[in-house]
């Protein structure tokens, strides 16, 4: 059996829910399907899914290797397209949202470099912090920050996304800085309201009693709070308090003395940085561009304002 179309069709069960979905996209028997997937299961020796009569739900290394799967057969498209494409250029028009804040520093830099590498190509970026409806709003890709949900939607990881607790040296100056993540009720902390994201609160990892770790939540308080990250970011070079921001948005700051980095013994593992699109197949040199284009600037240190 083809292990190609084995990792197609596990994808395909996987984002779209079902056998019975899966094998409608491709006009074969559910039986099919599932006999692939048990040939994909029985190959790797390990269970990928758990299906019942109502559901298919993915175990803990389905989740991971459906990620790896997704890169593989965007690459493995993209090298075929490369190849059939040969000298045509790039054409038509790009529609591209990202989260605002994101967006405005790390994505809006970026388009008209790539315009100017393929001038036929014209370029509509979207900035919004609601999550956009890819497929319905008619976008190529969407730049997403943070835990993919489960969705029928193709996202290809393009960097980490680590979070940390940043002061200014003043505020530390005169307030000192927490030694344990426990430590931050004491301290003035700037917060994303609750109508915002960050829900379940700044994450930190903890060590257990058996040598192992375990992720914890906590919800710091202050006098300030503000549903905007731009504003919090500000406020926190204004020495307000401490701030829990993403590496991108502070990387630079701290490289140049403007903000201390606090508890990053306790810091969580890095989330992703994400391209997201509708699929993979028939996918438009212009879109396939665009996503090189991110990672090749993307997976540079320096990119985010470090030292690399």
């Amino acid at each position: 059996m083809d292990r190609l179309k084995q990792l197609e069709s596990f994808v395909s069960v996987a984002t779209r829910g079902g056998l019975t979905a899966a094998a409608k996209a491709e006009g074969v028997a559910p039986a099919i399907m599932g006999r692939r997937l048990d040939a994909l299961e029985a190959r790797l020796g390990v269970k990928l899914l758990v299906r019942t009569t109502r559901r298919i739900t993915l175990t803990h290394e389905g989740s991971a290797f459906l990620e790896d799967c997704q890169r593989l057969l965007t690459e493995f498209a993209n090298a075929e397209a490369s190849v059939s494409a040969g000298g045509v250029k790039a054409s038509g028009h790009l529609r591209v949202t990202a989260p605002a804040g994101f967006g405005r520093r790390h994505v809006a830099p970026l388009v008209p470099r790539f315009h100017a590498l393929h001038p036929e190509v014209t370029i509509s970026l979207n900035l919004s912090d609601r999550v956009v409806d890819v497929r319905g709003e008619s976008f190529d890709c969407a730049v997403r920050v943070g835990d993919m949900p489960d969705s029928s939607l193709v996202s290809v990881r393009l960097a980490d996304n680590r979070r940390r607790c940043v002061a200014t040296p003043e505020f530390v100056r005169r307030h000192g800085m927490p030694r344990h993540p426990s430590e931050l009720s004491r301290f003035a902390c700037l917060t994303l309201s609750s109508d915002a994201s960050q829900t379940r609160g700044w994450a930190f990892r903890l060590p257990t009693e058996d040598d192992g770790e375990e992720l914890i939540y906590l919800r710091p308080e202050g006098p300030l709070d503000c549903s905007d990250g731009q504003v919090l970011h500000d406020w926190c070079l204004a020495g307000h308090g401490i701030a829990w921001r993403s590496t991108w948005e502070v990387e630079a700051e701290i490289d140049a003395g403007l903000l201390v980095p606090l508890l990053d013994e306790f810091a969580a593992p890095p989330n992703g940085i994400y391209a997201v699109f509708t699929g993979t197949k028939h996918l438009p040199l212009r879109v396939r561009l665009w996503l090189d284009f991110l990672k090749a600037h993307y997976g540079r240190p320096e990119f985010w304002g470090g030292k690399g």
